[in-house]
């Protein structure tokens, strides 16, 4: 199961932000340098994180910043941030109710998928940003 680029995508950019901040003007160009990916996908991932108020961008040359203490920021916020979680796993529509599993798939999966979810996003914010940012900087690991 693959699942979406955008959260390791953010979370480069947010590191970046931190680490570069005063040092760099960190535009969508100079990130995408460093995630190494094109600017228009760093200006999407920035605009999601601004919605979710993690970062302010400055229009034009101005870059972005982060709005929080790395500390306050975990990647539980910036996967409620970024990802389009509505539902993690998609099932098929309309599975064919003469079938025994084909009517009880839904009744007998969604509640251990959600369980699995619930567990990934109690993980996810149990990691803050700032953690992340020491193990980078090679201070800690995680």
């Amino acid at each position: 199961m693959q699942f979406s680029f955008r959260l390791p995508v953010a979370t480069h950019v947010l590191l970046c932000l931190d680490k570069f901040q005063g040092v760099e003007k960190t535009t969508s160009t100079f990130l995408a340098g460093s995630v190494n990916v094109n600017p228009v996908i760093i200006r999407k991932i920035l605009g999601r994180l601004k919605a979710a108020g993690l970062v302010a961008v400055t229009p034009g040359v101005g870059g972005a910043t982060l709005t929080r203490d790395p500390k306050d920021i975990t990647l539980g916020d910036v996967f409620q941030a970024v990802e389009d979680e509505a539902e993690l796993f998609h099932f098929q529509e309309h599975p064919n109710p003469n079938c025994p599993v084909g009517r009880s798939i839904q009744r007998v999966l969604v509640p251990k998928l959600a369980q699995a979810k619930a567990a990934m996003l109690a993980e996810l914010k149990a990691v803050t940003l700032a953690e992340l940012a020491a193990a980078v900087d090679g201070d800690t690991p995680l």
